[in-house]
């Protein structure tokens, strides 16, 4: 897959987070799919959606332990 594919993924990801913000932790998990490829690719994470991620993660965790 290009760059500019995963790349245009992810920004309707980020736009689906807006519109859709009950369906979080599908939308997590995609997200978190294509940052692995991008990984996986060797090509560069821009450092707001590691950020991104982790924030969501951390927030899942919270939401799990009831918090």
């Amino acid at each position: 897959m290009k760059l500019e594919e995963i790349q245009a993924e992810i920004s309707l990801l980020m736009n689906q987070f807006e519109e859709r913000p009950e369906d979080a932790h599908e939308l997590y998990a995609q997200l978190h799919e294509k940052i692995n490829e991008l990984r996986a690719f060797g090509m560069p994470v821009p450092q707001d959606l590691i950020e991104f991620e982790k924030s969501l993660q951390a927030e899942f965790e919270a939401e799990s332990q009831g918090r």
